[in-house]
């Protein structure tokens, strides 16, 4: 826009510089120093020079092939993502399609939000002390409970059993997250065309089937984000293994995150194979999140556009034969 000879587009780009320069300095410039460390022997607290591999990608080979603790955080990390996921994502529909139903009015919505939201905004270190104390051994609230209930008929030490310390730390991000999956969800719902509904509504379509066939499908865009961001989340787990069980026991939380962590700030402090790590985890998280927008996108629109294109080339063919 301009107005008395003042071109007021530059402002723009005067207003996004502290962003840029903020980016530059703490994200690009230690993620492609991150890289470059990937391919170098660097290791220890000691300033000592640094070299580059003879074999560029052998802190890479070495971390798949021979370094059992890295496989194992994958694995880890993989089960208890989606351990947590798949549960979140079904109750935050289920709530979602109870706090959007127009015949059932749901009263004290807000009350009912902020409630399930809290556990996001409570920090991780607190919850990490609140469920250590709940299944502690030999005395806890949850050994309690479940010997009142007759479950049990001796204390059962929860957090020395790897199945149990892994389906408690999946239980614990689920608790986190789903009032946050389900006010996206919530957002996205309030952004459909109301007249969607209305033609359901007239054309005597039940909740479910409202459900089902206009909210769902008009959400793949909001679905798409929430997988993304969850994956992306999943991938890079730290805070509640590490403070809660420290990745243990016999590595059964250990995520690839804090086997990062491990590496690079415990005993030896191999930044190169942290960094290596760190690449590998990248390049899998580009992966899926390249297979998830694939998977997800609009065939509609690409069965159109194909279709457009075959058109424009008999058109072209048509003008060259005449």
């Amino acid at each position: 826009m301009r107005r008395k000879g003042v071109n007021y587009s530059r402002f723009g780009y005067i207003f996004s510089l502290p962003f840029i320069l903020a980016f530059l300095v703490f994200s690009f410039y230690p993620v492609l120093y991150t890289a470059v460390i990937g391919f170098t022997d660097m290791k220890g607290v000691i300033p000592k020079p640094v070299h580059f591999l003879d074999n560029p990608f052998g802190n890479f080979a070495d971390l798949i092939m021979h370094n059992t603790s890295f496989r194992i955080s994958l694995t880890n990390t993989a089960l208890i993502w989606i351990l947590n996921f798949i549960p979140q994502i079904g109750l935050a529909l289920l709530l979602t399609a109870w706090f959007t139903n127009q015949r059932l009015k749901v009263k004290g919505q807000g009350a009912f939000k902020v409630l399930l939201y809290m556990p996001n905004i409570i920090t991780a270190s607190t919850i990490a002390v609140l469920f250590n104390s709940l299944f502690s051994y030999p005395m806890g609230p949850v050994n309690s409970l479940f010997e009142s209930l007759g479950w049990i008929h001796a204390p059962v030490n929860f957090l020395q059993d790897k199945t149990t310390a892994r389906g408690i730390v999946a239980f614990i991000q689920f608790w986190m997250w789903y009032g946050n999956t389900m006010i996206i969800l919530i957002a996205g719902v309030m952004g459909i065309n109301p007249a969607l509904f209305e033609a359901a509504s007239i054309d005597g379509a039940n909740g479910f089937q409202t459900f089902m066939r206009i909210t769902l499908p008009s959400l793949k865009t909001i679905m798409l984000y929430t997988l993304i961001t969850s994956m992306i989340g999943g991938l890079q787990l730290f805070d509640i293994p590490q403070l809660f069980l420290f990745g243990g026991p016999d590595d059964a939380t250990l995520t690839t995150s804090v086997f990062i962590y491990g590496q690079a700030f415990k005993g030896s402090y191999m930044f190169n194979k942290a960094a290596a790590a760190s690449m590998i985890m990248f390049a899998i998280a580009a992966v899926l999140a390249g297979l998830l927008f694939y998977l997800m996108r609009d065939r509609d629109a690409a069965r159109l556009k194909k279709a457009q294109k075959r058109m424009k080339k008999a058109a072209q063919a048509a003008a060259r034969g005449m």
